[in-house]
C-alpha cells in the first residue's frame, strides 16, 4: 500500500461535472444490500464514479463489512445497473476496504431510513 501524503484525499473524486454523472448516481440508488433497506449510494459504498471523456465509467466501492454475503455479486449488480445507460461504453466496479465503510458515510436520507436521525 501506498503511504497517504498529509493533505491528500482519501477517496478519488468522482466525475461530477461529466453529462453522464446523475445518471449513473441514479442507476447506483436501485442498487440495494439485501440486508439493509437503502440503496448503495446513500449508503455511502459508492465512493468514486469515474467517467472518462470515451463514457468509460469506472466505480470504485465497498461493503459495510469484509464478510458480506454478496461480497461477490455486489459489483456485478452495479454493473449491470450503470451498463444499460444511453452513451456509457463501458463499466468496472472495484472493491477496496480502504478507507474502510462507516455509518458516517450514509446520506441523511439513508440515516433517517434506518432511524438513526
Amino acid at each position: 500500500m501506498q503511504e497517504q501524503l498529509e493533505g491528500a484525499p482519501l477517496i478519488k473524486p468522482s466525475s461530477t461535472d461529466h453529462p453522464l454523472y446523475e445518471a449513473v448516481v441514479d442507476a447506483c440508488r436501485t442498487v440495494y444490500d439485501p440486508e439493509i433497506p437503502v440503496n448503495i449510494y446513500d449508503l455511502g459504498l459508492v465512493y468514486t464514479i469515474d467517467i472518462s471523456a470515451e463514457n468509460e465509467v469506472e466505480v470504485t466501492m465497498t461493503l459495510t463489512a469484509p464478510g458480506c454475503p454478496v461480497a461477490g455479486e455486489m459489483p456485478g449488480w452495479l454493473a449491470d445497473a450503470i451498463g444499460p445507460l444511453d452513451g456509457v461504453k463501458t463499466v468496472n466496479v472495484e472493491i477496496t476496504w480502504d478507507p474502510p465503510w462507516g455509518m458516517e458515510m450514509m446520506s441523511d436520507e439513508a440515516r433517517l431510513e434506518l432511524g438513526f436521525m
